[in-house]
């Protein structure tokens, strides 16, 4: 009997400690992140105002403009990773995420919409309007593609074409507006330039309620995973539960996208890489995805940052530099199959 347990348990010491790492790595990552930019700080500095000791001017830098964009990083990154594990749990799709199922392109749209026609509204206004975008393109994306039920391939085509839709009208915008386009393009590019605690705040009570909650519901994930027949034989209401998952993805998109703008394949690629390290249960991808997705971005950010001076690069334009060649490689491995 013991002999049964062994590898149950190193398995669970192994997933442990590979969350323990991703948290370590993430701590000093974001330790490290505070001393880039143009006014670079060293590592004395640094510890010396987290402790209240440091000089004023050099406090201010980092309380005022660095941790909030920090904070901001792991929190859409932690809710992009996490959307992205539900939405291919609940398509039994690998390539479905927010990207590819219209959620981020309606909330793009909705966003630019406010950016280029009401330059002047609130913060608030620009994230109600993302996440309304969201919330109207999953569902458009629903309605079309329900015939008795909601099938995942179908799901997932009418996922695609809505998106491609958004995307036409995000350019047709673009392409007409002459004031604010710049502001419009660097959103859209996923920056984190100029962000600050009031965006944190916006965020933080979303992903604070629902990344608990899909944990919560990971067992019926792996559920879902096993077939629509399965499911429903063991009493599961799959169309129920289907759609508030997909909502919750919604939810946890319509808010990343508000405060960061569109940073796109972190929803892709971060469950895949999660899935090789600790496997495809929920009960321990959904954290290790949540902690590969804020450390995603936050690397991101700090190379583009750091890496051409004073140049910035928007975090969404590194990330993609990466989640590109990786979306063409799944997409191989899928055809190999």
């Amino acid at each position: 009997m013991n002999g049964q347990h062994a590898p149950v348990a190193a398995g669970r010491r192994r997933n442990a400690g590979i969350l323990g790492l991703l948290a370590l790595a993430t701590l000093l990552l974001a330790i490290a992140n505070i001393g880039i930019g143009d006014a670079k700080l060293g590592i004395g500095p640094i510890l010396a105002s987290l402790v209240g000791q440091g000089d004023p001017n050099t406090a201010s830098i980092i309380f005022d403009y660095r941790l909030p964009r920090i904070a901001l990083a792991l929190l859409a990154g932690t809710g992009l990773a996490v959307a992205g594990v539900i939405a291919q749990g609940v398509m039994r799709n690998p390539l479905a995420a927010p990207d590819t199922l219209g959620i981020t392109g309606g909330a793009g749209l909705a966003a630019v919409v406010v950016t280029l026609l009401f330059p002047l509204s609130a913060p608030s206004a620009l994230m109600a309007a993302a996440f309304g975008g969201g919330i109207a393109a999953a569902f458009a994306v629903y309605l079309l593609a329900y015939r008795r039920g909601v099938a995942p391939v179908r799901l997932a085509l009418v996922g695609v074409a809505v998106s491609a839709v958004c995307s036409s009208g995000i350019h047709l915008l673009v392409s007409r507006a002459t004031p604010n386009v710049n502001t419009a393009l660097i959103w859209l590019s996923g920056s984190l330039w100029g962000r600050s605690w009031d965006q944190v705040l916006q965020v933080l009570p979303w992903m604070l309620l629902l990344i608990p909650l899909a944990w919560l519901l990971a067992v019926h994930l792996d559920v879902i995973r096993l077939g629509d027949p399965v499911a429903l034989g063991l009493g599961v209401k799959v169309e129920l539960l289907r759609a508030s998952l997909l909502a919750m993805a919604v939810a946890l998109t319509g808010s990343a996208v508000a405060v960061v703008g569109t940073i796109g394949f972190v929803g892709l690629i971060v469950p895949h890489a999660a899935r090789q390290l600790v496997g495809g249960r929920h009960r321990i991808l959904i954290p290790t995805a949540a902690l590969l997705g804020g450390l995603l971005v936050l690397v991101a950010d700090a190379l583009g940052r750091g890496l051409v001076l004073p140049v910035e690069i928007p975090a969404g334009l590194v990330v993609s530099a990466v989640g590109g060649p990786y979306f063409l490689y799944l997409l191989w491995r899928q055809s190999k199959r």
